[in-house]
């Protein structure tokens, strides 16, 4: 057998419907052998597009999302979404073509050691010299890919690997990864350490990231708070970890959550930390390091790294150790606690509009996604991508039921979205849904060209352009650091592009809002269309405020 063809055994054996992909010379016996597969092809229309349809893909389906692309310049157009995946613990695994091996070293065409420039961020990689080490290797790139705290693996193939025939197909049974043992269960020990710390708060609170969303532990932490009496924050890439309808939903925390979820954190006596890597971004280390603090994490490696205090440390999946924590009685928090969390939320839903310049004009992005997140379905997925877009999404839209958030958190990738929310449409094509991608307008042009993919296969998405004609959290943050608005320096979108008559170009039916009402109108139209559909907010540019 041909060791392209013995590549796609392996990958069938996988599980592996799609490969979000694009050919070229060093994977040219690669694409030969698939038109005899079972795998489909989504051929995207930019490399760097690839992985984040496979992260979407990952997130919606819970399998390992698969992206290809040949050696050089397509294999480092993988890196900025292969980069996203790792920050944000996403399951894929890349498979780029690379020049014969007797050129390597010898800046042959088309070569770059993408197996060196992406080792800084992924769980691991390969270099297939041998086409005998084919089976294993695909094996060990999706266990290591989706278990313990998961993330992207590459796989480097030189394209004479690919052209050898084989005369014996080896077969694994059983995988024996030296060094490479993820720990599920928490020590029973550091267990009971838990439960007298939860014993002896009268403040405490739980602090949920994206390991809760990922182990999918969001019944048991639900249960958990429940137990504990104890109110709940979440990270962005936590947001669907708790019901946001729950009475003991305090808020998402972090540079760009709630100033009331802050005060409600330092007034806490301890943390309970599951599932979080305590970014910057997500977490004020100085306020954790003053406080009582249990961390609950998958990766033992980020336990202590970014908050020095961690009383308790638990290595665990978040699924199982709070279920183990479950397993015991639990130690109610002092019932006035809560009620002084109640009295600053419900404090904070009366003045959340306070803020608010009357004079702005266009769509008020706030009114327009929680509108949005009266009206849609309760199994919605929501895809923001990275900008102003993603926090009013974030703040707004009511992630409640079977509802989910996506967007890249860790490493705050633009032009995200699109192709992402294209992901979840493949990954949901058995069982339709609602999937409404966000942009702004600068995160839009950079990934616009992935719209030929939404029309060519006609994904039922609903794409909402956030159109304020700036680079608005970039300007915010000018704003912010410098006041005066002479200092607004490089974020003026100069061209006024027709996001409209581009979508219709593709074949989109699309709608142009410029008040609260027409976006209303324009994204209920738009939501009873079963195709591809865009509409374009107006947003003033000076609404600049979360």
């Amino acid at each position: 057998m041909l060791a392209s063809k013995l590549l796609f055994k392996c990958l069938e054996e996988e599980g592996v419907e799609l490969i979000f992909g694009y050919p070229g010379g060093a994977l040219l016996p690669i694409y030969d052998a698939m038109i005899d597969s079972k795998i489909k092809h989504i051929l995207v229309r930019n490399e760097q597009a690839a992985p984040h349809y496979a992260n979407g893909y990952a997130r919606e389906t819970g399998k390992v999302g698969v992206c290809m692309a040949t050696s050089g310049p397509g294999a480092t157009n993988l890196i900025t979404g292969i980069a996203s995946a790792y920050l944000d613990s996403i399951p894929i695994v890349a498979i780029t073509g690379q020049v014969n091996r007797d050129l390597i070293g010898t800046d042959a065409f088309q070569e770059a050691d993408i197996f060196g420039a992406t080792l800084p961020f992924v769980k691991h990689s390969y270099l297939v010299k041998d086409p005998k080490d084919i089976p294993r290797v695909v094996k060990e790139a999706f266990y290591i890919a989706s278990t313990g705290r998961p993330g992207p693996v590459l796989i480097d193939i030189p394209r004479d690997v690919q052209l050898e025939n084989l005369k014996h197909i080896p077969h694994i049974d059983k995988l024996n990864i030296p060094g490479y043992k993820p720990t599920y269960e928490g020590h029973t020990g550091q267990i009971k350490r838990v439960l007298r710390k939860i014993k002896q708060s009268k403040r405490p609170m739980i602090y949920a990231g994206g390991g809760v969303v990922l182990s999918g532990a969001r019944e048991e932490l639900v249960r958990l708070a429940e137990a504990m009496q104890a109110p709940v924050v979440t990270s962005f890439m936590g947001i669907g970890a708790f019901p946001q309808d729950h009475p003991l939903y305090a808020g998402i925390w972090g540079s760009h959550g709630y100033p009331e979820t802050d005060q409600i954190v330092k007034m806490a006596d301890m943390a309970l930390c599951v599932g979080a890597r305590m970014s910057n971004r997500g977490t004020s280390t100085a306020v954790l390091n003053e406080k009582e603090m249990i961390h609950i994490d998958i990766d033992p490696a980020e336990i202590g790294k970014n908050v020095n205090d961690t009383n308790i440390p638990v290595v665990g999946d978040a699924k199982i150790v709070l279920g183990e924590i479950l397993d015991h009685d639990i130690q109610k928090a002092d019932p006035a606690w809560m009620e002084t969390v109640h009295e600053i939320v419900a404090e904070r839903d009366q003045h959340r509009d306070d803020d608010l310049d009357p004079n702005l004009g266009g769509v008020n992005p706030r009114n327009f996604f929680r509108w949005l997140s009266d009206t849609v379905p309760e199994d919605t997925t929501l895809v923001a991508d990275v900008g102003l877009n993603q926090i009013w999404a974030a703040l707004h839209f009511q992630i409640r039921n079977d509802r989910k958030y996506l967007t890249s958190g860790g490493l705050g990738t633009m032009g995200y979205a699109i192709p992402a929310a294209s992901g979840v449409c493949f990954g949901s094509r058995e069982h339709p849904k609602t999937v409404i991608a966000v942009c702004g307008d600068g995160s839009f042009q950079m990934a616009m060209g992935e719209l030929g993919v939404i029309a060519e296969h006609q994904l039922p998405l609903k794409l909402v352009v956030m159109n304020n004609g700036k680079l608005g959290m970039v300007r915010q943050q000018q704003h912010d650091n410098y006041g005066a608005k002479h200092h607004y320096s490089g974020t003026d979108i100069n061209f006024n592009v027709p996001f409209v008559e581009l979508a219709e170009v593709y074949g989109f039916k699309a709608y142009r809002a410029t008040t609260d009402e027409a976006a209303r109108q324009a994204m209920t139209e738009a939501l009873k269309q079963p195709g591809p559909t865009l509409v374009e907010c107006t947003v003033d540019p000076d609404f600049i405020r979360f």
